[in-house]
């Protein structure tokens, strides 16, 4: 199977549609603990990088409480892991999208059929008239935020209101990949859930099983190698193109804060013009060269450049966003992050 082919024809299935976690035992085990003391907490802040599990663990905790009501049955009080039998009806339900008992809140499409950049207020909306419905006929309700890092203010602020007072039998299961960014007035009514990365074995097992891809594949174990244990960015650098990519962003960053225009405008050629794969890795890149910076820096001795490069990460993420949601030209996108990193870094 050619690079190509591995992007093409095996997309990552959904969260929804995986059955199986990889890693993460800890964190499962203390969500199974909490649900069967029949004393869980309603609203959980699921935190940690991006593609490594998150959503797939809020997902499995859904499908789990919705398909096992009762905390003190003998299925709850037995059970090892999370894990419901893909061929169970509830599960079978949630991977269709046709739960009743599932409320799912993420970026949808705009007017113009273009993924927006944000989950609006409208959107969040909802939960008022789905934790209102007859929620003590029919039991447990769930609502997954996904993430609740894409919820625009009046969003965050409307998801605050029903976290305040929430109604019985609810359960909130919010995905955060910068559980710090979040409103401390949503983390203050949430029980904290932090994932670490997975170790590349877990990396390779998740990957496979999410996609046709052979887990013996030699490209799926240096991706893995490559991915800091994130099952995520092992599927955007399946191929060798994007781990190539993000090599070549990382030689250009090396060089910050001078930067040659020629190399720019062949990186901006190099990610194309509606290549998404190519675009995560360009970011992916950045990413990991900013945690770096963050990571290694001497805090007390360059607070000020550290500010600088977190407010600057944030322009980068929302351009980034704007670019990918409007199919907008790579190249500026590529010359004005460089810009203000170089600006940053003086």
């Amino acid at each position: 199977m050619s690079p190509r082919k591995v992007e093409q024809e095996s997309p990552a299935r959904h969260p929804r549609e995986t059955p199986d976690l990889f890693g993460h035992r800890e964190a499962e085990a203390t969500l199974l603990d909490a649900y069967r003391s029949g004393r869980i907490p309603h609203a959980w802040l699921i935190g940690g990088a991006q593609g490594i599990g998150k959503a797939t663990l809020a997902y499995r905790m859904a499908r789990f409480v919705l398909a096992f009501r009762n905390p003190k049955s003998s299925q709850v009080q037995a059970a090892p892991t999370l894990r419901v039998d893909p061929s169970d009806p509830v599960a079978r339900q949630i991977t269709a999208g046709a739960h009743g008992g599932l409320l799912v809140l993420e970026r949808g499409l705009n007017d113009r059929g273009a993924m927006r950049t944000v989950i609006t207020v409208d959107e969040t909306r909802e939960t008022i008239s789905f934790f209102g419905s007859t929620a003590a006929v029919d039991g447990w309700r769930v609502c997954i935020v996904d993430t609740v890092d894409e919820l625009n203010p009046n969003a965050a602020n409307a998801l605050l209101k029903i976290l305040e007072e929430p109604p019985q039998q609810s359960l909130f299961l919010l995905v955060s990949h910068a559980p710090s960014r979040v409103l401390p007035t949503i983390l203050s009514r949430c029980r904290k859930l932090l994932l670490r990365p997975l170790e590349t074995r877990d990396v390779v097992r998740a990957a496979a099983a999410a996609t046709d891809i052979d887990a013996e594949d030699p490209a799926l174990t240096e991706a893995a190698a490559a991915s800091e244990g994130s099952v995520g960015r092992a599927l955007s650098l399946l191929g060798g193109d994007a781990l190539k990519l993000q090599q070549r962003t990382a030689a250009l960053l090396a060089t910050l804060p001078s930067v040659d225009p020629r190399e720019l405008h062949a990186l901006g050629d190099a990610l194309g013009t509606s290549d998404r794969v190519a675009l995560a890795a360009f970011i992916d890149g950045i990413d990991r060269w900013m945690s770096e910076r963050m990571r290694t820096g001497d805090v007390n001795a360059n607070l000020p450049r550290l500010a600088r490069l977190a407010e600057v990460w944030e322009k980068i993420v929302r351009a980034a966003r704007d670019t990918e949601a409007y199919n907008l030209e790579r190249k500026p996108l590529v010359f004005s992050v460089f810009s203000m990193l170089a600006d940053a870094t003086r």
